[in-house]
């Protein structure tokens, strides 16, 4: 018989930090960057959207790390800091991307709220790019390794709860 869990991710706008839990118990603890914007649930706003989430969609299983994605697509590309120098305003996405959709209509579901539509991730970075503090442009960043670890043990599905 197999153990009941309640895997789910909290992550914590004010300390930058997301938790893989089981129930109460933390299983993992990562460092992230958030908006640089802030808190906030409108379109086009580049804020992170509070409140409850779910994973929507897994995209990147088994592409190597650094690889660059635009769109959801893997370019073939794999990132470098010279391939930032070529394309300076890039907000690179890498090696692997949970696409969020908002649970909670009028507040991150529906119209010019929605987190799904606004294309709101976790997702990989440049190892160079800070975490601990905001920087992104609503999505939540993590290191590769780090988001490889989440992706690995979780699914489309799993809550997330953002504060």
């Amino acid at each position: 018989m197999s153990k009941q869990t309640d895997i789910h991710i909290e992550i914590s706008l004010e300390k930058q930090k997301l938790w893989l839990k089981n129930g109460d118990q933390i299983l993992h603890e990562f460092s992230v960057s958030t908006a640089k914007n802030g808190a906030g649930e409108l379109m086009n706003s580049e804020c992170t959207p509070r409140g409850l989430h779910e994973i929507a969609e897994m995209i990147g299983e088994n592409e190597a790390v650094n690889t660059v994605f635009v769109g959801r697509v893997p370019t073939g590309e794999i990132y470098h800091p010279a391939l930032r120098e070529l394309n300076p305003d890039r907000d690179w996405i890498l090696t692997r991307i949970l696409r969020l959709a908002g649970c909670e209509a009028g507040r991150n579901k529906g119209g010019e709220l929605d987190s799904y539509e606004r294309f709101i991730y976790i997702h990989g970075s440049p190892d160079d790019v800070e975490m601990g503090q905001p920087g992104s442009h609503g999505c939540v960043r993590m290191k590769n390794e780090d988001v490889i670890t989440l992706f690995d043990q979780v699914c489309a599905g799993t809550k997330i709860k953002i504060y």
